[in-house]
């Protein structure tokens, strides 16, 4: 057999040969760490429901350990927040800066493994705390994209989600489900798990440090700053538990 015959053979039998090895996609930046711990902090893309699902979100390689797949980031005010329910359910901006990576994506995420949260935060003064908790999940759209959040460690921040947003459903300034006879997301300017109403409020209005012209609007973390200062980063990260 002449060596064109057998590079036409080998051609014709390429994607036979490929179909058969297992492909192993990353389901979270956990799965990229493990495969080259060696990998910086960075965007990367994961597949959280399925090889038709990929997502590009920022790994962080660096914080408590590493390993955190971030979900939720506010860092400059770039990215508009106050968005609707079918742009929080299937997520916004850019990976490489502001962004909400998508209900959705995250209920599949939680859906398969057993994951832990860390609430990373800084204000304009350069000062930096977390706030760590042993498990996070949340339900399917079908019950609101329920918030279950338990375990809480302080990093110095204190404690501004499970007493007011344990338990309780997603909601955009489209779509009501929070707990209060009003609608905590519009009110408030920036979507969440909110009850009635908020001691955090991640997705609210980006705004430079203490401002009080419109009550609790800011990106806020009530334990650590109070309703009206607006910080100047956060960001909301899952990690598997191990």
């Amino acid at each position: 057999m002449t060596m064109k015959l057998v590079s036409f053979f080998l051609v014709l039998l390429a994607p036979l040969l490929t179909s058969c090895l297992p492909l192993i996609l990353p389901v979270d930046c956990s799965d990229i760490y493990h495969n080259d711990n060696s990998r910086p902090s960075g965007v990367y893309t994961i597949y959280p429901i399925g090889a038709t699902s990929a997502v590009q979100v920022y790994c962080d390689m660096v914080s408590e350990g590493g390993r955190w797949t971030v979900f939720q980031r506010r860092m400059d005010g770039t990215v508009n927040f106050y968005r609707g329910w079918d742009q929080y359910k299937t997520g916004f901006g850019i990976a490489a800066g502001e962004y909400w990576l998508g209900l959705e994506s995250l209920y599949h995420l939680t859906l398969r493994r057993k994951y832990e949260l860390l609430v990373d935060m800084e204000d304009f003064g350069g000062k930096k705390v977390f706030a760590r908790y042993s498990s996070f999940s949340i339900d399917p759209e079908s019950y609101g994209y329920k918030l279950h959040v338990s375990g809480f460690t302080n990093g110095g921040a204190g404690d501004s989600l499970i007493s007011r947003h344990n338990g309780m459903k997603f909601s955009t300034f489209d779509k009501d489900q929070d707990t209060w006879g009003g609608n905590c997301a519009r009110l408030h300017m920036g979507a969440f798990w909110h009850g009635a109403c908020h001691y955090t409020n991640p997705n609210g209005i980006y705004l430079w440090g203490a401002d009080r012209t419109v009550f609790a609007v800011s990106v806020s973390w009530y334990s650590w700053k109070g309703h009206d200062y607006s910080l100047k980063s956060i960001s909301m990260k899952i990690r598997p538990v191990q």
